[in-house]
């Protein structure tokens, strides 16, 4: 089994989610030798406070492509990555226009995860309908793979309906970038076998139960004639620094000994890359934080959880 590779969340919630301070961490991870970056999406949040939902960490969050357009334009190696974008706030062709677009002028280092969403107050903002969301979103995927990697495509389905048509240019990677499916259900994790590149953890899932769900992955793949060792893992790790040896302790919080440790336990259960992601740290994510502390603390991590460490 091979060596986890190392992401780092962009900085995209609360105080810290400035153009600076994103350039200045991600600029950073790429000198540090990160693989990647990563951003996530969130559109809106309910005016009343007290739903347990919705984490501190949502009430104020930046576009994330472009949030990553931006970056691509002044990073070299780095990959840039969505954990995730909801494909029923898009239309299929839009997005596939603006992805290609990012992917192109990304030199090809762009990493597509895509999810449902789960927020009805999003979806009534997005007018994308609740119900069936789930074969909305398999047509969705099929879709978005036909324009990029076909010369003329039409499609006839239940929720999208177009004569022939082309798309060009087309994306930069071949076949088309990396398309991972952030999901929890096991219907949607078996949509990930059957039809992903890998598949994305969420920010509340137990770091210590991934090998079940990444399990459905993998058989959902073999029952489909296709390769589970090839796909990717991807957790999302957020992680909270602190004094060692706490009891309880989740993984991904602690000291830095304890944190680069816990990386073992996550390969052992079949994930191939994390990435670190502090604004999930109600101390640096959220709009009180002070932005001049969080910057300090993520260089201090950047630092002491590089790859190779």
């Amino acid at each position: 089994m091979g060596s986890v590779k190392i992401g780092f969340g962009v900085p995209l919630s609360g105080s810290w989610a400035t153009p600076d301070i994103q350039l200045r961490l991600i600029r950073r991870a790429e000198e540090l030798g990160y693989h990647s970056a990563w951003t996530f999406q969130r559109l809106l949040i309910p005016a009343a406070a007290g739903d347990p939902r919705w984490a501190e960490v949502y009430r104020t969050v930046q576009d994330p492509i472009v949030s990553l357009a931006y970056l691509a334009g002044h990073t070299s190696r780095i990959r840039l990555g969505f954990a995730v974008l909801n494909m029923p706030f898009f239309s299929p062709a839009q997005l596939a226009k603006q992805l290609t677009t990012l992917d192109i002028v990304s030199g090809g280092r762009l990493d597509v995860g895509l999810g449902l969403g789960w927020s009805p107050e999003e979806f009534g903002a997005s007018g994308a309908p609740y119900e069936r969301r789930g074969a909305r979103g398999a047509e969705f995927f099929s879709v978005l793979r036909s324009l990029w990697t076909e010369e003329s495509t039409e499609f006839h389905g239940e929720f999208y309906d177009f004569p022939p048509v082309r798309m060009d240019p087309k994306p930069a990677q071949r076949p088309h970038p990396p398309m991972l499916i952030g999901a929890f259900s096991g219907p949607a994790l078996r949509r990930a076998g059957r039809l992903a590149d890998g598949w994305i953890s969420s920010s509340r899932a137990n770091l210590t139960e991934l090998a079940e769900p990444i399990a459905v992955v993998k058989q959902a793949a073999r029952d489909a004639g296709r390769d589970p060792e090839a796909l990717r893992f991807v957790c999302r790790g957020p992680v909270r620094v602190g004094p060692p040896g706490q009891p309880g302790r989740k993984p991904l919080t602690g000291s830095y000994e304890e944190i680069r440790a816990d990386l073992d336990g996550l390969r052992a259960q079949g994930i191939t890359e994390v990435f670190y992601d502090l604004n999930y740290d109600p101390t640096i994510g959220t709009p009180d934080a002070d932005p001049a502390e969080s910057v300090r603390r993520a260089e201090e991590a950047l630092v002491a959880l590089a790859p190779g460490g």
